[in-house]
């Protein structure tokens, strides 16, 4: 039997949170995109490469089914465990047993990964990290709108897509500076459990009261995973706007090491991946704070995202025709600025069409589908146009448009300004 009145944990959150809180949140979110992208960027690209003799297969063609088998499993996973985590009620709180429980497993099934013998085992592996490491960031993501209010929502969003892009750039850092491909999936595994220490350690979580908590039955809960586009139409369109645009990062991201060793002719493409990745963190990182902070002071969302949605079409286009190195740079410094701003703002926009407080967790990751499901998607559209539609140009000109549609398509949220 519940109360009139909402617990803490499901009340809509009024007093700000401070820069502690922040900082620790940013840097447990910042620690599982380490376990991502070190493999995403450096280590299963090489691995593709010693495994894919022998198996019948190319080594983008390998690379392609392990990352798309991956993202299925995060696009399952990631709404499960929101799910799990609205319905916990540990003393620890609603987001925090699943926290430690990810970053856990993902270092754990990294290390597992690091031993793969064969494209099986690399398949499995990759599977088993992205399941565990999305119960870490499905609680990571729902202690926003559990804890933040509106009004600081583009802020902290912010910080969060700071901590995102120094992940992916110490992810890829690690896995090129650690000597080998064990060294590597070793050293992203102790950055990822490690990450995660500040925030369990010296924060409290909500935690939920037990009378709080939906009656159980299996109809109910699988019956919560279909949010009407008709029903909210506002989360409908935010939702494929950030599918499109996330899908047009994906393509851009997924062969970025063969275009630079088979058509720009880079001398050390993985150098030189690491480079474009910290060109871009910089110039994100000068936009992604400021981008979020200038949206909690206009009290506007649509505005900041359809321009940087524009701004990272256009440079995804000059990639199709500027196929040079001094080309991949300005490209790689254009997208940093836009996605900057997208990042921040998109997830303040994100929580602001959430439409319920007790599936806080559960809807957002029906959101970060929109994260995970361009990453299967785009191996099985990118393969076939890099080998038999006209290469790396058409691809980088189909991302463009993928990109643009999705920055136009954010005109059709009302219920944001």
């Amino acid at each position: 039997m519940t109360t009139g009145r909402p617990s803490a944990a499901l009340a809509e959150p009024a007093e700000a949170v401070g820069r502690g809180w922040t900082a620790a949140l940013s840097l447990a979110n910042g620690a599982i995109w380490v376990g991502w992208f070190g493999p995403l960027q450096i280590l299963l690209a090489a691995q593709a490469k010693d495994l894919a003799p022998g198996t019948g297969m190319s080594k983008e063609t390998l690379l392609a089914w392990v990352t798309g088998t991956g993202a299925v499993v995060s696009l399952l996973a990631n709404p499960f465990f929101g799910a799990l985590s609205d319905r916990t009620t540990a003393r620890a709180g609603r987001r925090t047993p699943w926290i430690v429980a990810g970053a856990a497993g993902g270092a754990l099934s990294l290390l597992l990964l690091a031993g793969a013998g064969g494209p099986w085992s690399m398949v499995l592996g990759w599977c088993l990290v992205q399941f565990t490491l999305n119960a870490a960031f499905a609680a990571v993501t729902a202690a926003v709108p559990d804890r933040v209010p509106r009004r600081q929502r583009g802020v902290v969003g912010g910080w969060l897509g700071a901590a995102q892009i120094l992940g992916v750039v110490t992810g890829t850092g690690l896995a090129t500076a650690a000597g080998g491909i064990g060294a590597g999936y070793a050293a992203c595994a102790v950055c990822t459990a490690a990450g995660v220490l500040p925030y369990l350690l010296l924060f409290r979580d909500l935690p939920l009261p037990p009378q709080d908590r939906p009656a159980w039955s299996w109809r109910g809960f699988l019956a919560g995973f279909w949010l009407s586009p008709r029903r909210y139409p506002d989360l409908g369109w935010a939702w494929l706007t950030r599918f499109l645009i996330n899908l047009s990062n994906s393509l851009v991201l997924l062969y970025l090491l063969y275009y630079l060793r088979d058509r720009v002719h880079y001398p050390d493409p993985g150098r030189g991946v690491l480079i474009l990745t910290a060109v871009n963190g910089v110039t994100l990182l000068a936009t992604v704070v400021i981008g979020g902070a200038w949206s909690d002071r206009t009290g506007r969302r649509k505005p900041f995202v359809v321009w940087s949605g524009v701004l990272m079409a256009v440079a995804t286009a000059a990639l199709a025709g500027w196929g040079t190195w001094p080309g991949a740079v300005t490209a790689a410094a254009v997208l940093g600025i836009g996605f900057g701003v997208f990042t921040s703002v998109d997830f303040a926009l994100m929580t602001d069409v959430l439409p319920h407080a007790a599936g806080r967790g559960k809807d957002l990751g029906l959101i970060n589908i929109a994260n995970a499901l361009p990453q299967a998607a785009a191996p099985a559209l990118a393969a076939p146009l890099v080998t038999y539609l006209g290469g790396y140009r058409v691809l980088f000109l189909v991302s463009a448009a993928i990109g643009l549609a999705g920055a136009v398509l954010v005109g059709r949220i009302r219920g944001v300004d």
